[in-house]
């Protein structure tokens, strides 16, 4: 009557065993949704601290670059449109042959402004990214000696090219700058 389990193998133990990880950490997500507030606190306390790790080690400048460029990169789509509505003015005036109007009626349809990076996986990617970073400052394999500000001056470059600001137009100065770099 009582027929034996079947024995369960090391693999699908493990894999159980993971997916209830899995679950638990996505519920512990879940949950932490509204408190945007706390959330980026909470961010800004893991950045902080990897600042203070960076300036008391005296080294690991080439995680904090690489981290400044991705947050920089994440920042960026955050800030961007997923839709971008220059190319829906360019396809609406090749479709019909207008050139692009402000709207005349009520009844056009309403296009909100739909970030191409969500703010919570924004939160998420950055928080996820110093928390590595701040994992790869306690070895000594990722310190490698470059001097810094050579480094902060690349990334004031890029920021200056990515962000498309009024200072782009002075990038023959920059572009010869780095040159005697």
């Amino acid at each position: 009557m009582d027929a034996p389990e079947p024995e369960q193998t090391p693999f699908a133990a493990v894999t159980a065993h993971t997916t209830k990880l899995q679950r638990q950490y996505q519920a512990i997500l879940d949950q932490s949704t509204p408190y945007v507030t706390y959330r980026w606190i909470g961010t800004g306390v893991a950045l902080l601290m990897f600042f203070l790790r960076i300036f008391f080690a005296q080294g690991w400048y080439i995680v904090a670059y690489a981290l400044g460029i991705y947050l920089l990169n994440l920042f960026l789509a955050f800030l961007q449109p997923k839709f971008d509505p220059s190319n829906d003015a360019l396809d609406n005036e090749m479709e019909d042959g207008s050139v692009g109007t402000l709207p005349t009626n009520r009844d056009e349809e309403f296009k909100p402004f739909i970030r191409r990076l969500p703010e919570f996986k924004f939160w998420y990617w950055a928080t996820r990214a110093i928390g590595i970073a701040f994992l790869c400052t306690w070895f000594a394999i990722f310190d490698v000696p470059v001097f810094w500000p050579v480094l902060v001056m690349y990334w004031l470059i890029l920021f200056v090219l990515t962000s498309k600001s009024p200072l782009s137009d002075a990038m023959p100065v920059i572009h010869m700058l780095t040159k005697v770099l």
